[in-house]
């Protein structure tokens, strides 16, 4: 989450946003530097680093070493890779343009411009590999595969349609081009292993999901029909079960990748008795409908929700493996970061267990909204030389009952369609 361009809270003074690629800390730009935070408890988050230097607009660490990756707002065309324990630079690298997004994974390092992007090894910091004259990506929206198998890197393949170009980080060769939404991208990310790929539009009523060896769509979500929405972020479960998405609302969405296994028995139970009449009713009503209505009412919904305490501030979710336990974690522009509970089998309400500032308060009984800041500005300055690669590759040595409860689930989602398909009808009687 880039702050830096859109505006932050200046009591928070927070430029950027993060969390590493297994979600066990989070790092945070400011005006003097950057913070690192774990998310290893629950009742607390723990500031493991705090530097004293320019305002970092991007801050990238890799996995939970001491390797981080800094881009400051005095040079934005600097790339600093940093070991933040020995407070020492490693290497830095200058670029043409401003850099708009830093990626990084055990095997690459991606540096993302406007209309370019740079492919390094990321343990000695060479340039494999770059990919010039991309469609313009002003937003720097770009994501790189965390997993150890696999190196994908996917990217927007059009500045005015929903296409994703994926392409193969570790043997530098594209790999598929994905046509996702009819609007431009608005966040896309990769499941750990790389299998899997969700994709948001900047309408953000759709969240797809494709495979990314051959582009096919296996689930598509849809966040709500009443209104369009900005998604800022997308995030998979640890197991690879679970999507989560954020945006300008107040409700962050979780979305389920299996129908689970209670729904399909009770599904099956339903089939033969009234309740399979009404979904075949359903199926019916649905082929006489346009194609994109129809889709509509096949799209799956949310499996969970957590409703937030504020509404129309930038924030990023995580869902996180804290102490054993699956979380959902939420942090937005203002510095607060909200732990939500979450059952990965049931569903549902999200319990808020524990708010945070940033600033080391515990802000549980917070309510106010904050209002957010003014934009941050920066004019370029002069090319840095290249730095050196002394002692780099060092750094990598060793780095009611719920039976009941689910029935009543699919009877509501059942009786939810058939309502729907009367008044789409309704409605395209009335226009007839």
């Amino acid at each position: 989450m880039n702050l830096a361009s859109v505006g932050g809270d200046p009591l928070s003074g927070i430029h950027f946003a993060t969390f590493n690629q297994d979600c066990t800390s989070l790092a945070v730009g400011t005006p003097t530097g950057y913070k690192l935070y774990s998310l290893s408890a629950t009742d607390k988050i723990d500031c493991i680093f705090d530097s004293g230097s320019d305002e970092v607009c991007i801050v990238e660490r890799l996995f939970s070493s001491s390797l981080v990756a800094l881009v400051t707002l005095s040079a934005p065309r600097k790339l600093k890779v940093c070991h933040f324990k020995k407070g020492t630079e490693i290497c830095n690298y200058s670029y043409r343009n401003s850099i708009l997004a830093v990626r990084l994974n055990r095997s690459r390092l991606v540096v993302c411009l406007e209309e370019s992007l740079y492919i390094h090894n990321i343990r000695d910091m060479k340039v494999l590999h770059t990919i010039g004259e991309t469609p313009s990506n002003p937003k720097g929206l770009v994501a790189l595969s965390s997993g150890s198998e696999v190196s994908y890197l996917a990217y927007p393949g059009s500045a005015t349609i929903g296409e994703v170009q994926i392409f193969d980080a570790q043997n530098l060769q594209a790999k598929t081009m994905i046509p996702a939404h009819d609007t431009p991208l608005a966040a896309i990310t990769f499941t750990h292993s790389g299998r899997l790929i969700a994709t948001a539009s900047e309408k953000g009523t759709v969240i797809r999901v494709f495979t990314v060896t051959d582009g096919v769509k296996v689930f598509e979500f849809r966040r709500g029909m009443r209104r369009c929405a900005t998604i800022y972020s997308l995030s998979f479960s640890p197991d690879e079960m679970l999507l989560a998405a954020c945006s300008n609302t107040e409700t962050v969405h979780v979305f389920r990748l299996e129908e689970p296994r209670d729904n399909r028995a009770t599904t099956e139970e339903a089939s033969s008795g009234w309740m399979g009449y009404l979904s075949r009713a359903v199926q019916t009503s649905a082929s006489y409908l346009p194609a994109n209505v129809a889709d509509v009412l096949t799209q799956g919904r949310a499996f969970a929700q957590a409703h937030l305490q504020f509404q129309g501030l930038r924030c990023i979710c995580a869902l996180a493996t804290i102490q054993k336990t699956l979380r959902l974690v939420v942090m937005s522009q203002e510095g607060g970061v909200y732990i939500y509970g979450i059952n990965p089998q049931e569903g549902g309400e999200c319990n808020l267990i524990k708010q945070h500032r940033l600033e080391g308060k515990s802000d549980v009984d917070r309510q106010e909204p904050l209002i957010p800041g003014y934009p941050v500005t920066s004019n370029p300055q002069g090319i840095p030389s290249e730095g050196s690669l002394k002692s780099y590759a060092r750094l990598f040595t060793g780095v009611v009952s719920p039976e009941k409860a689910e029935e009543g689930r699919v009877l509501s989602l059942s009786l939810s369609k058939q309502w729907v398909i009367l008044r789409l009808s309704c409605a395209h009687i009335c226009r007839a």
